[in-house]
């Protein structure tokens, strides 16, 4: 095991504290199935003070195997709190294979000091806490950083000067550029802005308090979606003013003053530390994790990549055997100097519709992009247009927006659904290509290339690949959404990301491309005029108009 990187000075004899791991974490463990066999028992110093950056007490437990010798050490550092079920998920299984693991709340949330600001203290705070650890007697100079969501997000943030110590990181489902996850080309994502601002401000309170705050939600997220003016309807629900939540709901542009110093995303240019990318292809940070993938690949940076058949919550819930059996495998190859767990192949994931597993070499694999025309119709064809003709259109109401349906949300109806009772609406188009002759396997980045004209000259427009079975059963397989401004009648081009995807189309099945007016309440609705989202209070309904020189743009397996 690795000495110590900052002195030559000996450590000091640590004989572990007697506490045990709290009993809720043991009973959540003892409910796990499918994962790697205990290797310690582990012991539990709970609510240690580190010094954050300033002064403010960070407040931190410390999870260790009960056993003799130097093992490595894991920083999980997180905004939703040290209980249920983040003691079990990382204290507790991650000390049992043999590992120090320091679980510490950020600051502002689990007891923890100061004022919580999302993203702002993140760096700061994280170098202090490795700066605390070179300190304890326990650790041996070698660290690594493991967890999801926000808390990919301060591993980011160490990343950004990493530390000596640092040899490995394991990001699951994570985060590094805030922005992206509240806005889509100028579009407020409102239902992630709110879940995120209940996950915020109440998980780290605890497991009832959060329950009680998401059935809150629940109740009334119709009337504070729909409000006029969206500014300030959520407050119900939170009881209070909370301030990072008004900014970044009113902050829609990414070049903003505000948003500057939030995204993590140059990190991955320059890192040369092992890093392991863990998502879901529903995830709603899907995009984030390819993004960073791409990056550390061009930086040279060693990296590996799991894609999974979840959403963003189900990864760390029915995904949470693989995503941990492929985390711990990470660690122990890098930390350890076991590589026996890794597997053969740098990419590894689900194929929906086939629903298997693949190893490849690379993301996204070695691929074409095969267009597909829509016609007046209503049919897919490879036969490109010869004009730029109007095909279809449809009326978008602000006052009955076109509803959200699945897709990569933060919600319990996240994932694929059955689109049919939607594509029945008048305010939305589907083109729909012959049943299949032999599979269509897509897989990495799609995209639309939409030629529209609109009477009001504001309008958003959803586009979402689906796949139709021999039943009528159309289910959504990767999405995105884009603003348009227009000169009126004459059409404009925009080109709308989708996201990224792994599936098979079955023999028999269809290819469909479905196009909106949104997609609420996942996305704020557009009114039709011009006007902010947050703000507006009046509403015009818009006719949209889709023209011949469209094209649905998806990456095909070109094997």
């Amino acid at each position: 095991m690795p000495s110590r990187t900052h002195g030559s000075a000996p450590r000091p004899a640590w004989a572990p504290p007697a506490g045990r791991p709290p009993l809720a974490a043991r009973l959540m463990r003892a409910t796990w199935r499918r994962l790697p066999a205990k290797l310690h028992e582990v012991g539990w110093e709970p609510g240690l003070e580190v010094p954050a950056a300033d002064g403010s007490p960070l407040v931190t437990d410390h999870y260790f195997p009960r056993a003799e010798g130097d093992f490595p050490t894991l920083l999980v550092r997180s905004p939703y709190g040290r209980s249920l079920p983040w003691s079990p998920m990382y204290g507790l299984l991650f000390a049992e294979q043999g590992f120090h693991v320091v679980l510490q709340s950020c600051r502002g949330t689990g007891g923890s000091g100061g004022a919580f600001d999302l993203w702002r203290n993140e760096t700061a705070d994280g170098r202090a806490t490795v700066s605390w650890l070179r300190e304890q007697p326990w650790f041996d100079g070698t660290l690594a950083t493991v967890g999801p969501s926000y808390l990919g997000y301060t591993q980011w943030a160490l990343a950004s000067d990493p530390p000596p110590e640092l040899k490995a990181m394991v990001v699951q489902v994570g985060l590094h550029d805030p922005h992206a996850l509240f806005h889509t080309d100028g579009a407020l994502r409102l239902e992630n802005a709110l879940a995120v601002g209940v996950g915020m401000t109440y998980q780290h309170q605890g497991m009832a308090a959060f329950l009680r705050a998401t059935l809150r939600l629940q109740r009334r997220l119709r009337d504070i979606t729909t409000a006029r003016p969206l500014r300030g309807a959520h407050l119900p629900v939170f009881g209070s003013h909370i301030p990072w939540l008004d900014d970044v709901m009113t902050h829609p542009d990414a070049k903003d003053a505000y948003w500057h110093g939030a995204s993590q995303a140059g990190a991955a240019e320059h890192l040369g530390i092992p890093t392991s990318l863990i998502t879901g292809r529903h995830d709603v940070l899907a995009d984030q994790t390819f993004e960073q993938y791409d990056r550390l690949r061009r930086a040279g940076c060693e990296t590996a990549l799991l894609v999974g058949p979840w959403t963003h919550t189900s990864a760390l819930q029915q995904g949470w055997p693989e995503v941990f059996t492929e985390s711990l495998a990470w660690l122990r190859a890098h930390l350890c100097g076991d590589p026996s767990g890794l597997r053969p192949t740098r990419v590894r994931v689900h194929v929906g519709g086939e629903n298997a597993w693949r190893d490849l070499d690379d993301w996204p694999p070695a691929t074409a992009v095969s267009p597909w025309f829509p016609t007046a119709q209503g049919h897919l064809t490879r036969q490109a247009p010869t004009d730029r003709a109007p095909l279809r259109s449809f009326r978008y109401d602000p006052d009955d927006p076109t509803p959200a349906l699945g897709g990569p949300l933060l919600s319990r109806t996240a994932g694929p659904r059955d689109n049919s009772g939607l594509e029945a609406r008048g305010d939305v188009l589907t083109f729909t290509g012959p049943p299949l002759t032999e599979p269509v396997d897509i897989i990495g980045p799609v995209s639309a290339r939409l030629s529209v004209s609109t009477d009001t000259g504001h309008a958003d427009v959803f586009t979402r690949l689906c796949d139709v079975d021999a039943q009528g059963r159309s289910v959504n397989v990767c999405d995105g959404l884009g603003r348009l401004r227009t000169d009126g009648s004459d059409p404009s081009p925009i080109t709308v990301p989708m996201g990224a995807t792994a599936h098979r189309f079955a023999v028999g099945h269809r290819i469909r491309w479905q196009i909106s007016g949104g997609a609420h309440p996942r996305y704020a609705r557009s009114p039709g005029n011009g006007q902010s989202p947050v703000d507006a209070t009046a509403f015009t309904p818009v006719r949209i108009t889709l023209h011949a020189d469209s094209a649905l743009l998806p990456t095909v397996d070109a094997r």
